[in-house]
């Protein structure tokens, strides 16, 4: 296998592999890009050229590529028991031993851990658990959630509809019913007479008026990511999660942080929902709880909900064949040690995060960027038409789809959400590769930049 060539492989993988969020019949036209190796930061494809990977794989790689603790960890359990179920009564100690380490790493509300395989799948158990919830409070009229529009809670049929992506409610009949949507906290595409504190409040209290138009007494949670990840790293203002707090404990309310991008150091805390200061009931993880080296993802469970859960609720009939799998469990240790013992989140949040955002506010300058917002490891930059004004590009230019054509061809991995530009990358990242992202970004920028003068759209 190791004899193909890059062709081979792209031959082969048109005619058997259909890859996610992907037009199927354009990429057989041009050939998917075949990675092959990766180390730290790094990632190499099938022509050896080298990429520095700003978005850390899927916002997971937290602790880099190639980490050896990660991989003897996986091996080991593999040898040892490479699979039991948590079904029927039975455990294993992988399971038990990470629900104990994830309890101590949470926030103080949270005891218990559901597995899942992904962050998908957690967020599908958030519906059913909160549903569970509030049938066992003698309250089942209360099955409404609330969401935002743009914001990502995975693409399976709950949590596309949990989602506010329209792009992906408009295939297969989404979302389902009893969840509904208010509008996102994001500042820049507002009309910006507001301050940002103003327009927080503001985006904050659409959910009380959605509460108020459904009925408090039909409403069973909110959940919100405390950065809206794939909808293109847009950074609430300050206001926003304590009024969405206060909201929520005013109408009895759950509230669900979905930690899955956030979670473990990527905003500069263990998880965003301190880094923002609320309290939710129900939090989702994945991704970061292995780097991504394992699939595995899972919803802690606050003691307000634990509670109803064990002493009240008998069967809770929900539950995944990877449920806690030992490998994907023995990874997860592994990680959150690697994590402790080199002090991550703490360096994300006092070293290493404060340069990115030194970093990123340099790249405001550039006569395409018209906003720059970081959070922790995370960074977004809005490319507009007018700089003076804000005025933004008409999306069916994709200008966005320019810019990150010029960063895979100059070795960055930067991700384009319409046209908002954005990186996640590694919490080992060091400030001498920072700066190796931001020349190659600038770069990008400038070669965009002569692009769209040379189509008459700049």
């Amino acid at each position: 296998m190791n004899t193909r060539t890059t062709k081979d492989w792209q031959a082969a993988d048109a005619s058997h592999h259909l890859h996610p969020f992907t037009d199927f019949k354009s990429l057989a036209g041009k050939g998917s890009r075949i990675i092959t190796r990766a180390d730290n930061i790094y990632l190499w494809d099938s022509e050896g050229h080298k990429l520095l990977d700003a978005m850390s794989g899927l916002w997971c790689v937290n602790v880099g590529y190639g980490r050896r603790e990660l991989i003897d960890a996986a091996t080991k359990q593999l040898e040892t028991l490479p699979f039991y179920n948590s079904f029927f009564q039975t455990t294993t100690p992988p399971a038990i031993e990470l629900a104990e380490l994830l309890a101590q790493v949470t926030p103080p509300q949270f005891k218990h851990v559901f597995f899942s395989g992904s962050g998908s799948e957690g967020n599908d158990t958030i519906v059913r658990m909160v549903r569970r919830y509030w049938d066992l409070k003698g309250q089942p009229e209360r099955s409404v959630i609330i969401s935002r529009h743009n914001a990502y809670h995975g693409s399976t049929m709950a949590g596309a509809s949990l989602g506010g992506m329209s792009g992906m409610h408009e295939q297969g009949g989404l979302p389902i019913p009893g969840i509904v949507h208010i509008e996102q906290p994001f500042w820049y595409e507002s009309d910006r007479r507001l301050s940002r504190d103003e327009f927080g409040l503001k985006a904050a209290r659409a959910l009380e008026q959605k509460i108020l138009e459904i009925g408090a007494d039909k409403v069973a949670a909110f959940i919100g990511e405390p950065v809206q990840g794939a909808g293109g790293v847009i950074v609430p203002p300050a206001t926003y999660w304590p009024e969405i707090q206060r909201i929520c404990d005013r109408h009895g309310i759950l509230l669900v942080s979905d930690e899955v991008i956030c979670g473990f150091g990527r905003t500069g805390q263990w998880f965003g929902c301190e880094t923002f200061g609320y309290r939710p009931d129900l939090m989702t993880f994945a991704k970061g709880v292995t780097s991504g080296y394992i699939p595995l993802g899972g919803v802690m469970v606050g003691e307000r909900v634990a509670k109803v859960l064990i002493e009240e609720g008998g069967e809770f009939a929900h539950g995944y064949t990877y449920s806690g799998h030992p490998v994907a469990c023995a990874v997860g240790i592994a990680n959150i040690k690697l994590i402790q013992r080199e002090g991550l989140v703490e360096r994300v949040r006092t070293e290493i995060g404060p340069y990115l955002a030194e970093t990123f506010a340099a790249l405001a300058e550039h006569p395409l960027v018209g906003e720059v917002q970081t959070c922790g490891m995370m960074g977004a930059l809005q490319l507009v038409k007018d700089k003076a004004s804000g005025e933004m590009f008409d999306g069916k230019l994709e200008v966005g789809m320019v810019c990150r054509a010029h960063c895979f061809g100059n070795g960055l991995i930067m991700r384009a959400v319409g046209d908002r530009m954005i990186v996640a990358p590694p919490l080992v990242m060091t400030k001498a590769q920072i700066d190796e992202m931001a020349v190659l970004i600038r770069k990008c920028l400038d070669l965009t930049q002569q692009e769209l003068k040379q189509r008459g759209w700049w």
